[in-house]
């Protein structure tokens, strides 16, 4: 066995040993089916193709197509110290298998995406990593892997309405609600979850004693800053008593809270649900560096992507937007002027974190994080809570606020769901809500008066641009041009609080109450002139949710 180097190494299962140590006699082995000859990867207990059981295991040829790839300079591990390449390899046994990996043996600049890199193993511990090198000679770089779905075509994958009859109609946005908003507060995250929980009920013209429902997300437990300890938490230090509630992670990103609230509430078990999202990651940083709090996880990591250093959401997006740039021409200046469209917004919205003017110039020469990212298309870590209350539509109208109301929402998941297996060229998992989005209303993108779309990175707006319809796929370069289109009087005002990029990462739900404020007419200095349309997406990775939402007249 060899010396261990500290990098996190896998933990080896059942399922995944076969992989992991397959490396001792220098050949790569994948789950393949025995019945279609299909490779699948991450191991399954059935073939995702033709639903066969009879699965083995295949010796490949050990080469692929560098389908991707980002020079990460910003985070380091144990036994990792940046810069280091993170790629993805499409096998050329069956580029529909892509592995996350590690480029060696080769200077960065020299990379381009289509290369043909071969296998190696670097032994750790008691596992085999399998890294990749160029192949030498060079030949020239092929086409890059063809997508399992087109861009294109999601449309045709969407399923039809059920009914005709839309629970969207049932129910309507009445409370809103934001806590102080800042970097390192070192306020306790259930406290500021009050705050804004009070403030939402107060907006509504409800009381506590109203509140039958909770829902939140991601839940309870050690997340490492991103939530306050879920329902449990929340009804213990109010005292209610929710005919429903729900908390959980796997839902259609931040926003699935609030459409589970819909659904329950349209479906009769609560007629006012309170709906909240905590962050407190820059304090539970702070307090990690000193000690005080147990970092999350710990071990060995079962994850596909953490051996390699691929430790953070933007290694995945990185790699994902420098294959669009590789495809359609895209620059980082396209992401720039979604950069600099947020921080024009966040000078006018005193909440802001961020709200000093920012050039091309100063988002160009920041730091880099990870190709093709910048510091300036990161969202920026802080403390906070959003709350939102659903409402029964027809308790809404007895209440003094004008309520917002939900004309369609989409939820579909079309593609796969794991980070590196799924879309090739946009943020995974915003198509497929997209067009399920549209499915469910005969409103059109020209409709929109106003989007506030996930922005975790500037390259998750992006995704959204396209996705939703704003403009075609590919051609978010041409749009976005001069920031104009994008401008609070532009075609598309976008992200008018700042967005997640300057206002705060508030995980979607920030994006939800400006939606709600702008409806309102309650923008002030930022307000969009007759805003009566707002669509909102969430979720940046995970599965995706979006909502079309449209003011009461």
């Amino acid at each position: 066995m060899a010396e261990e180097s500290g990098r996190p190494l896998p933990l080896l299962t059942l399922e995944n040993e076969f992989f992991w140590t397959s490396g001792e006699d220098g050949n790569l082995r994948i789950q393949e089916c025995e019945s279609c000859a299909a490779l699948i990867h991450p191991p399954q207990p059935i073939c995702r193709y033709c639903r066969s059981r009879a699965l083995g295991v295949r010796v490949v040829s050990g080469f692929g197509t560098l389908s991707s790839f980002t020079v990460n300079e910003r985070f380091s591990l144990p036994g990792m110290p940046a810069p280091y390449v993170i790629a993805q390899v499409a096998l050329e046994d069956d580029p529909r298998v892509r592995l996350t990996t590690n480029i060696i043996d080769a200077d960065p600049d020299s990379l381009t995406l289509g290369m043909r890199v071969e296998v190696t193993f670097l032994a750790d511990g008691d596992v085999w990593l399998p890294v990749f090198r160029p192949v030498a000679p060079r030949s020239e770089p092929a086409p890059l892997p063809q997508e399992e779905i087109d861009p294109a075509r999601f449309g045709e994958y969407v399923r039809p309405m059920v009914r005709t009859e839309k629970f969207e109609d049932k129910v309507a946005l009445t409370g809103i609600g934001m806590s102080q908003i800042g970097r390192r507060l070192m306020r306790p995250p259930l406290e500021l979850t009050i705050d804004a929980c009070e403030r939402a009920v107060a907006d509504a013209g409800l009381t506590m004693a109203d509140i039958d429902g909770l829902s939140t997300y991601p839940g309870g437990g050690n997340l490492g800053g991103f939530a306050e300890g879920g329902v449990t938490a929340l009804e213990a230090a109010l005292g209610l008593r929710p005919t429903w509630h729900n908390g959980g992670i796997e839902t259609f990103g931040p926003g699935g809270s609030v459409i589970a609230a819909m659904l329950a509430v349209a479906g009769g078990l609560a007629r006012h649900v309170l709906c909240f999202r905590t962050v407190w990651e820059a304090t539970f940083n702070e307090r990690m560096r000193a000690g005080k709090v147990p970092a999350p996880g710990g071990g060995r990591t079962t994850s596909w992507q953490m051996p390699f250093g691929a430790s953070s959401a933007a290694h995945t997006l990185a790699q994902n937007a420098q294959r669009h740039f590789h495809r359609y021409g895209t620059t980082r200046e396209t992401l720039g002027w979604i950069a600099l469209n947020q921080r024009a917004n966040a000078e006018l919205n005193p909440s802001a974190v961020y709200r000093d003017p920012m050039t091309m110039a100063d988002y160009l020469a920041a730091r880099t994080i990870t190709t093709p990212f910048g510091l300036y298309d990161c969202d920026v870590p802080c403390d906070g809570a959003v709350a939102v209350i659903v409402s029964a539509v027809d308790a809404a109208r007895d209440l003094p606020v004008e309520p917002v109301l939900v004309e369609a929402v989409g939820t579909q998941i079309i593609e796969r769901i794991e980070w590196d297996q799924s879309t090739l060229t946009h943020e995974p998992q915003s198509m497929g809500p997209a067009a399920h989005l549209w499915s469910r209303t005969s409103l059109r993108p020209i409709d929109v008066d106003v989007a506030e779309l996930y922005d975790g990175f500037s390259f998750n707006c992006l995704s959204w641009i396209e996705s939703l319809g704003f403009c075609g796929i590919g051609e978010a370069k041409d749009f976005l041009d001069g920031g104009k289109n994008i401008a609070r009087d532009g075609l598309l005002p976008l992200n008018t609080h700042g967005g997640q990029l300057s206002h705060g990462r508030t995980h979607g739900m920030g994006l939800l109450h400006e939606a709600i404020v702008q409806l309102r007419g309650a923008g002030e200095a930022r307000q969009v002139t007759d805003a009566h349309v707002a669509v909102v997406s969430s979720g940046g990775l995970t599965p995706g949710g979006a909502l079309l939402l449209r003011s009461d007249t």
